[in-house]
C-alpha cells in the first residue's frame, strides 16, 4: 500500500468499498511505526493490541453499513490528551506513570465514531516549547531532516504524520503549537477558535490559550476531524455551541469573493527569512491570479504580542502546575517533611524551562508585581483582539507565515531561550484573540517545507476550510 499519498477521504473509500479493511490499514500504520519511530521518536507510546481490537470493531460496524467518515480510520493523540487506562506523561518525568482514569471529551468523541487510536505522540513538557526539544523523553526529528526539529509543542503528531505513520492526529495549540510543527512537517493544522473544543481532559498549560485542534494531511481531512471533536460540552463551560452565522457566505464564496489581509506588521518583522517570506507571498500571487483582493492591512498591537504572550502564560502555567506537588499523583521524591517533598519533588521532575516558566509565572502574579506586569500584560491582549475585530471587517481572512524559518537544527536555539520564543511570533497573536488559524504547506525551501497561515474571524473554521481547499485543489 502506497501510504504516502493515502488520505483520511481516499482510506473512508477503501475501506467503503471493502477494498482494505481496518485491521489491514492498522497493521500496516503499527508497521511503520515499528519500522520509523526508534529513529523520529514520534511517538511515546504505542497501543497495538488495543488498536487492532478497535479496527476489529470498526470493521463490523463498516460491514453493517454503521459507519461514519472517520469509522475505522488510524489516528494519534498527543500526550497531554487523556485516553482511559493509558500512560499519560505530558512529556512530563513527574508524570511518567501516570494512568488516566478518564477520556477526554475529543476521545468520547472519536470513540463513537469507532477511529482507531495508535498510540501517543511526543511533546514539549506540559505543552511548553516550540521544538519539542524539552521533552523528557527525547526530542523528536524531523522526517525532512532527521538534524532537524519538527517543531513544537505538538512536534510528536505533526512528525508521525509526515514519516506516514497514522492518516491524522491530535494535538494542541496554547501559542502555535499545532500550525508551527504543522508547518514544519508539511501537513495540515488547525487551531480552532477558543471555545469551539472542549478542553476536558487536556492537561492544562494555560488555560484561556489551550485549544485541542486537528492535524492531518489535507483541508479536508482537517475538515473531517473537526467536525467530530468540536461542539458544546457540558464538562467545559468554555465552551460554547457551534456558531453558523458565517455558513450561508461560506457556502455561496468563490475564489474570486474573497477578501484577503496582508499585516505588514508580519511581512515586516525582524527575523522574517527572505525566502520564507518569498514563498509565502508566491500562495499570495497565486490567489491574486485567481481573482481574490489582496489588501495590506495592519495589526498595530502585533509587536508586543510576545512580550504579553510570555507574562500571560507563564502565570497560567504557574497556577496550573501547582498541583504536582508529590502528594496527589504523579512521582514524589524522598524528602524529610511536606515542604521538603515539595520542592525536591518540582526540582527533580520538572524540565528546566517548565520551572523557568513557573517561576516567571509566580513572579509575575506576586504581591507588588501583578498591576505591574499581568494587568498590563491582559490590556494589551485587549487590544490586540480588538485590532483582528477591526481588520475583520474589511477583509474575510488573513495570510501570514506560519513561522519566520523554517525547520531549525536541533540544539541551535535551546542555548537563548528568547531565541526560541521569537519561533512564535505569528501564531501566538490567534490565541491570545482566540480566533481561528490553519497552517499548509506552500513550498518548500532546500527540500523543508514552509508553512502559509490563514487566520480567520472567531468560529470560521469553515470558511478557513474553503479557502485552504482551494489552494489545496486549484494550484
Amino acid at each position: 500500500m502506497n501510504l504516502k499519498d493515502l488520505t483520511i477521504e481516499k482510506a473512508n473509500e477503501l475501506l467503503t468499498n471493502g477494498k482494505i479493511s481496518s485491521v489491514e490499514l492498522t497493521s500496516h500504520y503499527l508497521k511503520e511505526i515499528d519500522s520509523k519511530n526508534k529513529e523520529l521518536n514520534a511517538f511515546l507510546s504505542v497501543h497495538a493490541e488495543k488498536a487492532l481490537v478497535s479496527a476489529k470493531e470498526a470493521d463490523t460496524k463498516i460491514k453493517n453499513d454503521q459507519a461514519s467518515y472517520l469509522t475505522g480510520i488510524p489516528l494519534a493523540v498527543k500526550d497531554n490528551i487523556l485516553v482511559k487506562d493509558e500512560i499519560c506523561t505530558a512529556g512530563s518525568k513527574i508524570l511518567e506513570n501516570y494512568k488516566a482514569s478518564y477520556n477526554a471529551t475529543v476521545i468520547e468523541r472519536l470513540n463513537r465514531e469507532n477511529v482507531v487510536v495508535l498510540g501517543k505522540t511526543n511533546l514539549d513538557e506540559f505543552a511548553i516549547g516550540s521544538s519539542t526539544e524539552n521533552s523528557a523523553f527525547g526530542v523528536t526529528k524531523n522526517p525532512h531532516d532527521v538534524s532537524r526539529v519538527a517543531g513544537g509543542t505538538s512536534g510528536g503528531s505533526a512528525a508521525a504524520l509526515a514519516a506516514d505513520m497514522c492518516l491524522g492526529a491530535l494535538g494542541t495549540d496554547t501559542g502555535g503549537s499545532i500550525r508551527q510543527p504543522s508547518g514544519f512537517c508539511g501537513v495540515v493544522g488547525l487551531k480552532p477558535t477558543y471555545g469551539s473544543v472542549s478542553r476536558f481532559g487536556a492537561i492544562a498549560s494555560g488555560s484561556s490559550l489551550d485549544q485541542i485542534g486537528p492535524m492531518a494531511k489535507t483541508v479536508k481531512d482537517v475538515a473531517l476531524i473537526y467536525e467530530t471533536i468540536s461542539g458544546h460540552d457540558p464538562l467545559d463551560s468554555t465552551t460554547v455551541p457551534n456558531n453558523s452565522k458565517l455558513l450561508d457566505r461560506v457556502e455561496e464564496i468563490n475564489i474570486a469573493d474573497l477578501k484577503i489581509g496582508i499585516p505588514k506588521e508580519y511581512f515586516e518583522a525582524k527575523g522574517l527569512n527572505s525566502e520564507v517570506k518569498e514563498t509565502v507571498m508566491k500562495a499570495v500571487k497565486w490567489f491574486e491570479s485567481q481573482g481574490a483582493t489582496i489588501k495590506e492591512i495592519s495589526l498595530p498591537n502585533t509587536e508586543y504580542s510576545l512580550a504579553a504572550y510570555y507574562i500571560i502564560q507563564p502565570a497560567e502555567c504557574s497556577a496550573n502546575l501547582a498541583r504536582y506537588d508529590g502528594i496527589r499523583y504523579g512521582m514524589r521524591a524522598e524528602a524529610k517533611d511536606l515542604i521538603d517533598t515539595y520542592f525536591k519533588t518540582k526540582g527533580q521532575f520538572l524540565g528546566a524551562e517548565t520551572q523557568r516558566r513557573i517561576m516567571i509565572g509566580t513572579y509575575t502574579l506576586s504581591s507588588g508585581y501583578y498591576d505591574a506586569y499581568y494587568s498590563q500584560a491582559q490590556k494589551v491582549r485587549t487590544l490586540i483582539k480588538k485590532d483582528f475585530m477591526e481588520v475583520f471587517e474589511d477583509v474575510d481572512v488573513i495570510f501570514t507565515p506560519t513561522s519566520p524559518t523554517t525547520a531549525f537544527k536541533i540544539g541551535e536555539k535551546t542555548a537563548d531561550p528568547l531565541e526560541m520564543y521569537a519561533a512564535d511570533i505569528f501564531t501566538v497573536t490567534a490565541n491570545l484573540a482566540g480566533v481561528c488559524g490553519l497552517s499548509l504547506n506552500c513550498g518548500k525551501i532546500n527540500n523543508l517545507p514552509v508553512g502559509l497561515q490563514i487566520l480567520g474571524p472567531w468560529f470560521a473554521e469553515s470558511l478557513l476550510f474553503k479557502v485552504g481547499e482551494f489552494y489545496e485543489q486549484l494550484r
